[in-house]
């Protein structure tokens, strides 16, 4: 390196010709070649939820793995890791931080959509790559899409709504509809911004799907008691619920079991995806499925196995979703910076549309200036297909699609499996 060269320069006769030399080298190199100072990539997160608390650990086994081979740009990589406390204003207060003081490369924030909302502006304002591992609103997407100039920084690194709603579809279609002769649906989800565009999906691709909607219910992610819900549920005799839940997921699973509610769950239960669900449900969560990106046991790509077992090795249990994917956005900005030569956010940003990189969840590519989901990751064959998963006694039993199922659908004793 340049440094280790003027470390070895010595004043004295003879030796100012070599300085000066030294000293057009120095101006003429690039800024990275200057600094052995680390390469931070900030991640802010909700560390004390079940849904966010992997996010960190992905990141830093990422950091690890770049790191044992030399690091970007011969810099190291280094997680700076910042507690959101699920609070927006929190967040905006650790995303200042992490540019203003901590000088990061680029920030990876949280799963939830309004959390990611409320960072969209700052990424603008100060100019700083941003990619969410868990968000899905089809706003994020939408402000790029409209304002690009200004919003190109944010990138949306996990399926937005509308695209989660398709799959939901597509697997009913195969698991509910084509197999069991399902006819209806009501639809159940929390009030949030990421299930407005989830449920409009819902209701437009059910139908299509062969399920006519017969309700459809949005309710308050600080609901306790399920029991009203259900009963008007049951009333309406579906051949399934189909959810939209994130912010929620144990109590309404507890009580699914404990009332014996005789239908069916599906669609997406994002707490579900944790490998702590089981225990947190005292095993209620028997029966119930979920749309997901990656499990442990399945290899959904040659890298998501061994990643679940370097994490599961580090921490003591597998990951959570958001776990597989930070991993990969630390791999996808890595290799941005690198193909980039430098940390400059404009050039970060025109590397990362670039993008076509084989992570745990699939061949992870982002939708482009002109599409509707602007810097969202592209979903279906050949991209991110997500899968379908059922917590089957203990273990989380992937079901669809087939070419990676390792069973079949199946429910408790109580679910009434009509048509």
């Amino acid at each position: 390196m340049v440094q280790q060269g003027l470390h070895s320069l010595r004043l004295g006769s003879g030796r100012l010709g070599l300085l000066a030399t030294a000293a057009a080298i120095c101006l003429a190199a690039p800024a990275h070649g200057q600094s052995g100072e680390p390469i931070k990539i900030g991640v802010i997160a909700e560390v004390q939820s079940i849904a966010g608390a992997a996010t960190p650990g992905g990141a830093e086994i990422a950091a690890d793995e770049i790191n044992a081979k030399g690091g970007i740009l011969g810099r190291k990589i280094e997680i700076v890791s910042y507690d959101n406390k699920s609070s927006s204003a929190d967040s905006v207060r650790a995303f200042q931080r992490a540019v203003s003081e901590d000088k990061v490369s680029a920030v990876i924030a949280s799963y939830i959509s309004e959390v990611v909302l409320a960072l969209e502006p700052w990424a603008a304002r100060l100019k700083m790559p941003m990619i969410t591992p868990g968000a899905a609103s089809n706003e994020i997407t939408k402000a790029i899409h409209n304002d690009y100039e200004k919003n190109k920084y944010t990138f949306h690194g996990y399926l937005t709504s509308a695209a989660q709603a398709q799959l939901v579809c597509d697997a009913a279609k195969d698991l509910l509809v084509d197999s069991l002769k399902f006819k209806s649906v009501a639809i159940m989800s929390e009030d949030a911004a990421w299930t407005k565009p989830l449920d409009v999906g819902y209701e437009a691709c059910f139908p299509k799907a062969g399920m006519n909607v017969v309700e459809h219910i949005r309710f308050s992610p600080d609901t306790t008691d399920f029991t009203p819900i259900f009963n008007n549920i049951e009333s309406k005799k579906p051949s399934a619920i189909v959810t939209g839940i994130s912010h929620v997921g144990v109590q309404p699973t507890v009580q699914w079991k404990n009332q014996q509610v005789p239908i069916p769950m599906f669609g997406i239960s994002a707490q579900a995806l944790s490998p702590t669900f089981w225990n947190d449900t005292n095993g209620a969560a028997d029966g119930i499925p979920s749309l997901a990106v990656a499990t442990p046991d399945v290899a959904v790509t040659p890298k998501t196995k061994p990643f679940a077992q370097a994490f599961k090795a580090k921490f003591g249990k597998p990951p959570a979703y958001t776990g597989y994917t930070a991993y990969d956005d630390v791999y996808i900005i890595a290799e941005a910076i690198q193909r980039a030569g430098s940390t400059d956010p404009d050039k970060v940003v025109t590397e990362m549309e670039k993008t076509n990189f084989e992570g745990t969840i699939g061949n992870i590519q982002f939708y482009g200036k002109d599409d509707e989901f602007t810097h969202g990751i592209k979903s279906g064959p050949g991209a991110v297909t997500g899968l379908v998963f059922q917590w089957q006694d203990g273990k989380q039993v992937t079901v669809w699609p087939k070419a990676i199922a390792e069973g079949k659908l199946k429910f408790p004793d109580f679910v009434k499996l009509s048509q």
